[in-house]
């Protein structure tokens, strides 16, 4: 079931603003004015992704939650999907409820038939699209890169890169009818550096890497920007192998400079200005977000 609904109308009063939600009143503090948002000759406030509408893949928990949150926060409207119809509706409730403009579809990315849904039911919505933000990702198994069943190798690649590949040749017809266009990746740290018990998900991310590069340089001249984000270790429930147990959490830390995992909100943050006027120079890029692990190809 698609899930539209029109981006409420919020009032500002200078720094903070007040939103009623069922029936409790919110302050709303615009602490975020001087990056995401300024003022126009006339006063009005706009945010920067105003005007802007974005997919984000794999978006009702974790790090694609997160994304699909802060993109609309600064103005974009946003479709969110999943696997699970269930999962969109909760997501799509939750981000209503901040008087958010989103709307949900439920994609398998690794289904043609979805993914082309996801793109025909974003511009019956919307009218356009300028913004992919390819987040899926799969690891069935956990073991070195050849002790990886061929089966468990195939789904891994068919999600974490034939997808995304998809996902973007499909995009592309109307990201170039849209001005200002770009596309994000979501690799990983390990995409850098391969994780022991991640070996063949580990090479999935290299390849992501390695697209971002090869479809940034195609698509330089058109104006739509290529990027990639590459996580550090993520407190999110899928990657909770690598921190929920005492050693593992130890192992973890050793790694990471600063001495903390890092948050889906993090990340996020990002990918919006990835995505933005701001970034209208970078292509080509992949961001670490790690934390201070080194990461280097």
């Amino acid at each position: 079931m698609f899930l539209i609904r029109r981006q409420l109308a919020t009032k500002t009063q200078s720094a903070c603003s007040g939103a009623n939600i069922a029936g409790v009143t919110l302050n709303l503090c615009h602490k975020r004015l001087s990056s995401s948002s300024f003022h126009t000759a006339a006063g009005k406030t706009m945010k920067r992704l105003d005007g802007k509408v974005a997919i984000v893949t794999a978006s009702t928990e974790g790090i694609g939650f997160a994304i699909a949150k802060r993109l609309a926060e600064d103005g974009a409207a946003v479709v969110i999907s999943s696997r699970k119809e269930r999962n969109v509706e909760n997501a799509v409730e939750r981000l209503r409820k901040l008087n958010l403009n989103v709307t949900g579809l439920k994609c398998h990315v690794g289904e043609s038939q979805d993914r082309k849904r996801l793109f025909e039911e974003t511009i019956r919505a919307y009218g356009k699209l300028n913004i992919l933000v390819s987040n899926a990702a799969t690891n069935p198994a956990v073991g070195g890169v050849l002790e990886c069943d061929e089966s468990v190798w195939d789904k891994i690649f068919d999600i974490n890169v034939k997808s995304s590949y998809l996902l973007a040749k499909e995009a592309l017809p109307y990201l170039r009818q849209a001005k200002d266009s770009s596309i994000v990746f979501v690799s990983s740290i390990a995409g850098y550096d391969a994780f022991d018990l991640l070996g063949a998900y580990s090479v999935s991310k290299t390849a992501l890497i390695g697209l971002t590069k090869a479809a940034s340089k195609e698509l330089a001249s058109e104006g739509i920007r290529v990027n990639c984000l590459a996580p550090g270790i993520i407190k999110t429930k899928f990657s909770k192998a690598l921190y929920e147990s005492e050693s593992a959490n130890e192992a973890a830390m050793s790694k990471i400079p600063m001495g903390r995992l890092g948050t889906p909100e993090e990340m996020a943050g990002i990918v919006s200005f990835l995505v933005s006027d701001d970034a209208s120079y970078i292509t080509g890029e992949s961001i670490i977000a790690s934390g201070g692990m080194s990461g280097r190809l």
